[in-house]
């Protein structure tokens, strides 16, 4: 029986990777958007064009009525959700400490933690009565480095890793697996804005100082999260795996989202 995911963020970036990944894998995949209906379409025809099925649903990540209301309408399109990839995301202005107030805070965590959290909530009883079920949790190398002006995005991210940890104890008796991707630089439009940011370069110019001659691209990470979907990791839950090719030797300084 195919399963059923529901990727946030999917319309660009490492969330349209892991969506046409998915699918490839026989998985119906909802693909989650906030603004751009047409990159979300795209990624629809993509995967329709190459023989699977997908469909299009566009809700905020950091509003848990419009969370419920989007589980509602994948129940209703597709059926009732067994994976979650939770990837949607934005960025921190990049401030330091000392110059940012306490609602810059507030609107990262409720992106990359109540939020999502919020979501896995609605969906928890799908995905309690699935058998087999997955959350994944796109988080970021950054909680590691933890670099300067980043506090707000490190922070978030963090906050949702300690959470997922958690979640993964309480939910295995219902056969739910919960574990964390957590990518360093990733070439898509917001790894530019991430270069550009650290020193005016591109992602091309940074591939040759990073692991094995190259930035990760996001196939990398959408491969790591197909494994942990995937049959070879039944027995793994509240994992952490780091999609980093072992660390860059170039540090990151600015905060790094995916969406």
């Amino acid at each position: 029986m195919s399963r059923i995911a529901l990727v946030t963020g999917g319309s660009r970036g490492v969330g349209r990777a892991v969506a046409i990944r998915l699918a490839a894998e026989g998985t119906a995949v909802a693909v989650n958007y906030r603004r751009d209906e047409a990159a979300a379409g795209e990624v629809v025809s993509a995967i329709e064009a190459a023989g699977g099925k997908a469909r299009a649903f566009r809700a905020r990540v950091d509003d848990p009525d419009a969370a419920a209301g989007l589980v509602r309408q994948v129940r209703e399109t597709l059926g009732p959700l067994d994976l979650i990839v939770s990837n949607a995301g934005t960025a921190s202005r990049g401030t330091a400490i000392a110059d940012t107030d306490d609602e810059e805070y507030l609107r990262l965590l409720t992106v990359h933690a109540l939020g999502p959290l919020a979501l896995i909530r609605a969906a928890l009883p799908d995905l309690r009565a699935a058998g087999r079920a997955d959350v994944i949790v796109m988080s970021s190398s950054i909680v590691d480095s933890t670099p300067r002006n980043g506090a707000p995005y490190t922070m978030a991210k963090a906050a949702m890793e300690a959470a997922a940890r958690t979640l993964a104890y309480e939910e295995r008796e219902h056969g739910v697996r919960v574990n964390i991707v957590a990518p360093g630089l990733v070439a898509t439009d917001m790894g530019e804005r991430l270069a550009a940011a650290s020193g005016g370069a591109t992602v091309a110019e940074l591939d040759a100082g990073y692991p094995f001659g190259r930035v990760a691209r996001p196939e990398d990470v959408a491969g790591v999260v197909a494994f942990l979907a995937s049959a070879e990791a039944d027995y793994l839950t509240g994992q952490r795996i780091l999609v980093d090719g072992g660390g860059p030797d170039i540090p990151i300084v600015a905060p790094l989202s995916r969406g």
